[in-house]
């Protein structure tokens, strides 16, 4: 699919093809071991080769990525802030990717704390020094990007990792357009 060398992201949503016609006996599920397995495989390679900081980097850019993707796709970015959280919580919870919730909003000063129970990512996994999330972290920052042109950074807080039952999120956004 990609094999050469590139300056800007060129990822479309078109280009996850047609699973019901690639898999008409399995469907578009997996399991979240499967899922998994890719992420920290890849991450641990990513560690190696390039570092921690770089890796997680790599991982929120990818994340802001699929983030932007799946809110150009999947979220009707016409409606209210209210009625596009509600949408976002139904369909994060449709796709299986865990339980999101806004635990606090100043929408005058772009000011978000959120978080995702039963996380794809994390919900399990064993406690550790570190959060895990910067996928997540990414994902969260270009959905509301996306939603609100305006350009966003999201952190982790607290994971499951670092031995929390949720993962909590800061997202603070500029009010200058993105």
């Amino acid at each position: 699919m990609f094999t050469e060398e590139r300056e800007a992201l060129q990822f479309s949503w078109d280009q996850l093809g047609d699973v019901e016609a690639g898999r008409p006996n399995l469907g578009d599920q997996t399991t979240v071991r499967i899922y998994r397995l890719m992420q920290y495989t890849m991450r641990d390679v990513l560690i190696r080769r390039f570092g921690p900081k770089v890796a997680d980097e790599i991982l929120y850019e990818a994340g802001h990525h699929a983030g932007s993707e799946f809110c150009k796709n999947l979220l009707d970015k016409t409606l209210d802030f209210n009625g596009f959280i509600s949408q976002l919580q139904q369909v994060l919870k449709e796709h299986r990717v865990g339980i999101f919730r806004v635990e606090q909003s100043d929408l005058e000063s772009l000011q978000l704390m959120l978080t995702v129970a039963e996380d794809l990512d994390c919900s399990g996994l064993p406690v550790s020094d570190e959060t895990v999330c910067n996928y997540d972290e990414g994902f969260i920052a270009g959905i509301l990007e996306e939603y609100t042109g305006k350009p966003f950074h999201v952190r982790e807080i607290d994971c499951w990792a670092n031995g929390e039952r949720v993962c909590r999120f800061k997202a603070e956004g500029s009010t200058t357009a993105a």
